[in-house]
């Protein structure tokens, strides 16, 4: 059984829907990460159940369903994109990763200043401004 719409009712109804997807993607990526953390085996259930989702609308495009192909094939990219907005989530006691930048600090002075050595670091930057101006021999 083949429901037909009008061609201006389907153009609106696809458009509402992937502005619908596309909103879910964006708040995926751009909303507050949830406050705790979820474990790794349901992130790879919910990932596999998009997955399934994904070959079930793939069955339905093979068998020429393509309103039915395009509702799964959305439905798997919302459940996606949970994943993804769970993933982000992490609890208070995780330790920080290890690609942050970590702000190093000289150790300071017994009065609490770091100081600088300004006649060693003047000499150290005339030798590398004359090794810089020296011609380097290549043609």
């Amino acid at each position: 059984m083949v429901i037909s719409m009008p061609m201006s009712l389907a153009a609106v109804w696809k458009l509402a829907f992937a502005i619908a997807l596309l909103a879910t993607i964006f708040v995926s990526a751009c909303a507050r990460a949830p406050r705790h953390s979820v474990p790794g085996s349901q992130l790879r259930q919910l990932v596999l159940c998009a997955l399934g989702l994904y070959g079930v609308g793939g069955l339905a495009s093979l068998t020429h369903h393509e309103l039915l192909a395009g509702l799964i094939y959305g439905a798997g990219i919302m459940v996606a994109a949970l994943a993804a907005w769970l993933s982000r989530g992490r609890d208070q006691e995780d330790p920080p990763d290890d690609d942050e930048p970590v702000d190093v600090q000289p150790p300071p002075e017994p009065d609490g200043v770091p100081r600088l050595d300004w006649a060693s670091f003047e000499r150290e930057f005339r030798e590398y401004s004359e090794r810089v101006r020296e011609p380097s021999g290549r043609g």
